[in-house]
């Protein structure tokens, strides 16, 4: 027992102290770092993750509690998200057969119904259940950018339309997300090309920022999930936000900037662009619907 303790009193110290240096690093940093983001710097704009960057939880997630509410789906169902969610949340980092899971019983309940009756709900579903959600840290750090005269986009595998409430709602630029299929205004149940995560979130964000004639390595990017990497390594600026533990090691590897706002620790270093040499994946058709309805 006496061994136990002392191990453990030992292992919280090595961890304050790492977490002194860290704070140290912010402070010697921002005494040397240029400021960011830019005054005025229109060839700049910053892309953020939206699930446990911007907000605690997945927004799929708190959208599935809202759409039980309103009984589009049955208890078991409900009880199947609320594992989900769970599970994420106490993990950190997404899972793909639970994302896929989620992303298909969300398909099947839409099935059927209009798209501008799930847009009403969605802006009734932010109140209930994600504003209350948003990091202030992470809203700060996006409104640095809008107050510096850039444009700030959501990027996540979240619905398109989700997504879009949310960017509006903070006062962003927009969004790029994962969008389903309608029909003369009614949801079909599936996809259009596949869902905006991982890789195919760094081809929407090349795509946009060619659209809006944006240089990338003066772009921010924020992420707190290793399959984002692609995204981040795009940037010139990339921040690892509340990061899972790939995440973490890759960052401090490559010097990338990193956030914290879980614990309230603040760990910050100075960013240096990875490669941004990124595989092309399924995704650009996605990026290309969301790009054409947002010009609409």
């Amino acid at each position: 027992m006496a061994g136990e303790a002392s191990a453990e009193a030992a292992r919280k110290s090595s961890q304050e102290a790492q977490e002194a240096q860290e704070t140290a690093q912010v402070q010697r940093t921002a005494d040397r770092e240029p400021e960011f983001p830019v005054l005025g710097d229109d060839k700049a704009a910053a892309f953020f993750d939206l699930d446990n960057t911007v907000m605690q939880g997945a927004a799929l997630f708190h959208f599935g509690r809202g759409l039980y509410k309103r009984k589009f789906f049955e208890t078991r169902d409900l009880a199947r998200f609320a594992w989900q969610q769970a599970w994420f949340r106490l993990a950190g980092v997404e899972d793909p057969e639970h994302m896929q899971e989620a992303r298909d019983s969300a398909l099947s309940i839409v099935k059927g119904h209009r798209v501008a009756e799930l847009e009403t709900i969605g802006e009734e579903i932010y109140d209930e259940y994600m504003a209350d959600r948003i990091w202030p840290g992470t809203r700060a750090l996006a409104q640095a950018h809008l107050d510096a005269g850039q444009k700030v986009w959501l990027v996540t595998a979240a619905p398109v339309e989700i997504a879009q409430v949310i960017a509006r709602r903070l006062g962003l630029t927009g969004a790029l997300g994962t969008v389903a299929e309608s029909v003369g205004g009614v949801y079909t149940g599936k996809l259009v090309g596949e869902p905006l995560h991982g890789p195919a979130k760094a081809e929407a964000v090349r795509a946009l920022a060619s659209a809006e004639g944006l240089d990338l390595s003066r772009c921010a990017a924020y992420s707190d999930s290793h399959n984002d990497i692609p995204m981040l390594s795009l940037v010139g600026h990339p921040y690892a936000i509340n990061p899972d533990a790939k995440l973490r090691k890759h960052a401090r590897e490559k010097d990338w900037r990193l956030r914290d706002y879980r614990t309230g620790r603040k760990a910050a270093k100075v960013g240096i662009p990875a490669a941004a040499g990124v595989g092309a994946v399924a995704g650009g058709t996605a990026a290309a619907i969301a790009l054409s309805r947002r010009r609409r």
